[in-house]
């Protein structure tokens, strides 16, 4: 007998790729379906998801400055499940972080929000006699067995220790492509060749933004450049081409533009803890340039909880705009 019952209709609850995810994935043209994948689970978690736009929540500051420095202010935070959760209650993209705090949470909060494994760290106890370096913590299997979406790299561009750290990341990308693996590298200039003032200048920020896009990364993330030129043959172009710089806005805009042209995703570091003014005029300036985001780790988690949401809440509404 045939049954005249309909079958129930199944509810997906997958989310559709928005036009900004679907153009941003076009420009990874050589890059596997497990790679943009994760790219996709990244873009398209938390309340910025399908814009196009990111916060990252990273909390590597325990290797670099200690933990006093570090979470004192707010003693909540020295545990990393607290990170986990005000990464997921503020609607962040991802949570970075060491292998240790991501594997002091990672049954809790698994599946909850995506994680990028932090790959390499330095710290302040080591000799000002050798120029700036990381030693490389983590692994590959560590990001697979914690599950992670992504994994991530300091260099140190203008370090005589440069060479090997490129050569680390070439290798940590290849290895994170062939299982599926996005990658975000921290580009930071600094070492002995250049001066306190070049390690944000506009010429050199640039410069090692494009670097990280060399060595394949997905993500590139640098801080913000100041309108100091630090090369003296790169001084000349910007003022021969009149490349404009006089404003956040525009060094921004610089900074995608070397980023291949904005074929790249750039996210900007919050750096040291300011005032809530600073934190919203940067998010402003980083969307009026093109970027892509922030990557806001002690602006954040040095506040109390409720500031910290607050604060995170309208940096996100200012890239939703």
């Amino acid at each position: 007998m045939k049954s005249d019952m309909k079958p129930t209709p199944i509810k997906s609850t997958s989310k559709t790729l928005s036009p900004a995810i679907k153009n941003i994935l076009a420009n990874y043209e050589n890059e596997n379906a497990g790679v943009k994948a994760n790219l996709v689970r990244i873009l398209n978690h938390g309340a910025l998801a399908g814009t196009g736009r990111m916060v990252i929540l990273p909390v590597d500051q325990g290797f670099e400055h200690g933990p006093a420095r570090s979470f004192a202010v707010n003693p909540e935070s020295y545990d990393p499940h607290y990170h986990y959760q005000l990464a997921i209650d503020s609607g962040c993209n991802a949570y970075a972080a060491p292998l240790g705090p991501l594997q002091a949470g990672a049954d809790t909060f698994a599946g909850q929000i995506p994680t990028i494994l932090k790959f390499n760290s330095a710290n302040s106890l080591a000799s000002k006699n050798n120029d700036a370096n990381q030693a490389v913590t983590a692994s590959i299997q560590d990001a697979l067995q914690l599950g992670c979406s992504a994994v991530g790299f300091t260099i140190y561009p203008g370090s005589d220790a440069q060479f090997d750290m490129f050569e680390e990341v070439r290798d940590m990308i290849r290895q994170a492509k062939d299982v599926g693996l996005a990658s975000v590298v921290w580009s930071y200039a600094r070492g002995n060749g250049l001066s306190k003032d070049g390690e944000t200048a506009m010429d050199v920020i640039a410069y090692a933004a494009h670097m990280a896009c060399l060595l394949g990364a997905h993500i590139v993330k640098v801080k913000l450049p100041t309108a100091h030129l630090e090369q003296k043959e790169a001084k000349k172009v910007f003022e021969d081409q009149k490349i404009p710089i006089a404003t956040q806005a525009d060094r921004v805009r610089e900074v995608v533009r070397s980023c291949f042209n904005g074929r790249r995703l750039v996210v900007f570091s919050g750096g040291a803890t300011k005032g809530e003014d600073s934190v919203f005029e940067d998010a402003r300036d980083i969307h009026a340039g093109g970027g892509n985001g922030s990557i806001i780790g002690r602006n954040s988690f040095q506040r109390p909880r409720p500031q910290a949401l607050e604060m995170l809440g309208k940096i996100m509404d200012i890239y939703r705009a």
